[in-house]
């Protein structure tokens, strides 16, 4: 009987550091998905490309819809690419970004960037301990 109730002991204890790991895990993510997608979207607006560059997965793609025109794809080269070549002529009222993170499973995650001009649903991977943006689908407002 001593066995069992260690052993039920040690099973509830495990239970317990589990679910707190889980915990404060899940709440660190959180803010650091948007501090990641915050800083991806920023590093476009001021033209910041090692900025970009560290936000974007190994494996980044983009997919842009834009009413009837052919849907465009970017690699994150290309993107590295378009933000050396400079800040968008941009009025500063429509640099603005709303992050909301949709869903965390373990190390992935999904998340939404509205700005006045587009939306954003992004797919970010956890990479050595970062959050990294592994694809973005961005549909363009008329």
């Amino acid at each position: 009987m001593k066995h069992f109730a260690a052993a039920a002991l040690s099973l509830v204890l495990f239970a317990t550091l589990t679910i707190n790991a889980q915990t404060s895990r899940s709440v660190d993510d959180p803010s650091a998905i948007r501090a990641t997608v915050t800083n991806y979207i920023e590093a476009y607006y001021t033209g910041d490309a090692p900025r970009m560059q560290h936000t974007l997965h190994p494996h980044y793609m983009k997919l842009m819809l834009h009413g009837t025109i052919p849907v465009r794809q970017y690699t994150g080269t290309d993107m590295i690419g378009m933000v050396q070549s400079g800040a968008p002529d941009m009025p500063a009222a429509s640099k603005t970004e709303q992050v909301s993170v949709l869903d965390i499973s373990g190390n992935i995650a999904s998340a939404k960037l509205v700005t006045p001009g587009w939306v954003d649903y992004m797919t970010l991977s956890k990479v050595d301990g970062a959050w990294k943006i592994l694809s973005v689908v961005q549909q363009i407002e008329d």
